[in-house]
């Protein structure tokens, strides 16, 4: 199957883990496009990761937590539909879904733990 031209009807769809459906779009080995369902109070736990995260929401609200190296909480905020955000490379960060969402994330580099899935 191919990664550059896809249609998300047409792609596997993978629960991250309860709650959260993961969708790979196109990519190749610089850069990874996804769709994202998170079901109404699906938590990630602070986190981070090597990939700058470009994300846009097209439906439902998003709660996000920003922290530092030492994970020390610096912002928070409610993100809705429209929306938009970046979280750095490295940058700890957490969301909350204050509603059923729908949204699409960009990753660069890629992350290639996320073909396996």
């Amino acid at each position: 199957m191919s990664n550059k031209i896809t249609n998300l009807s047409e792609r596997n769809k993978v629960e991250l883990r309860p709650g959260l459906v993961k969708t790979n779009l196109s990519y190749n080995n610089e850069t990874m496009l996804c769709h994202f369902t998170m079901k109404k109070g699906c938590v990630l736990p602070l986190h981070n990761h090597e990939a700058v995260q470009n994300g846009f929401v097209l439906s439902g609200k998003l709660k996000y937590t920003l922290a530092d190296e030492n994970k020390n909480v610096y912002e928070e905020g409610v993100i809705g539909p429209g929306g938009g955000y970046v979280w750095n490379a490295n940058e700890y960060h957490s969301t909350e879904a204050l509603e059923d969402m729908e949204f699409v994330e960009f990753f660069a580099p890629m992350r290639p733990e996320y073909i396996a899935e």
